[in-house]
Formats: C-alpha cells, structure tokens, sequence
C-alpha cells in the first residue's frame, strides 16, 4: 500500500496570511497617504520659496533697511497667478508692511497655509515659517 503525500496548504495557515497581510496593510495605508500629502505640499513650499528669494533679491539691491520698499508684488516682480499655477497651490500673496509671504495649498493638501515672515537684522533678513501643518512635522 503506498501513501499519498498531503499537498497544499491548510485553511489555518491561509488564514493566519491573510491576517498578517491585513494587519500589514492596516498600517501602510495611512503612512502611503500622509507620504504623498506630503509630497504635494512640496510644491505649496516650492511657491512661497520663489516669492521669498524675489524678497531677497528686492531686499538686497534696495540697499539694507528698505523691506518697505519690498513689500508688494509689483515691487518684486511677483507674478502671484504663475507662482501659484501649481494643480496644488491655491494662492500665493504677500502682505503690505510685513512682505511676509503667506501661500495657500488647495483641497487636495486640506487648505492648508505656509507663512514666511521676514525679520531685518543687521542688513539681512531672516525668515520665520509659521502656518498650518498637514500632519505632525509637515509644515
């Protein structure tokens, strides 16, 4: 008499893997989703660091101690829809006194808004960021 060998799997075993599997990605799937939140909110960066290097450069010709005179669009050369032209940036603006630097990430980073706030210390200037954050430690 000859004996089969039992091939295959048992139901424990496929549902231990699928459980594994299950638990694994229960907790990949908010990391993938605030990784690529993250990655669109590059660009909402990328759109307020290009208004801030025209500061910069406004600041620095100007002569130091003039970032009144570096405090609107037309003065820098701000073209506030084209940096703004991003499918993930809402709005790109400058406030009047402050030149801080204010842009707006659209629904698909939640709204939210990343703030440069320059402050002149002897000559240059040093920027703050401030607003509101995606997640802990995007901002």
């Amino acid at each position: 008499m000859t004996q089969q060998k039992q091939q295959g799997f048992t139901l424990i075993e496929l549902m231990i893997v699928i459980a594994i599997i299950g638990i694994l990605a229960a907790i990949a799937l908010p990391q993938y989703q605030t990784y690529t939140k993250k990655a669109r909110f590059s660009e909402v960066v990328l759109a307020a660091s290009s208004a801030k290097g025209l500061v910069d450069v406004c600041y620095q010709t100007r002569g130091a101690g003039v970032l009144t005179a570096c405090d609107t669009a037309t003065e820098i050369g701000l073209n506030a829809s084209g940096a703004a032209a991003g499918s993930h940036v809402a709005s790109v603006a400058i406030a009047e006194t402050t030149a801080a630097i204010t842009a707006t990430g659209a629904a698909s980073v939640d709204s939210v808004t990343y703030v440069l706030t320059p402050t002149e210390s002897n000559g240059t200037l040093t920027w703050a960021q401030t607003g509101t954050c995606i997640a802990a430690g995007i901002c």
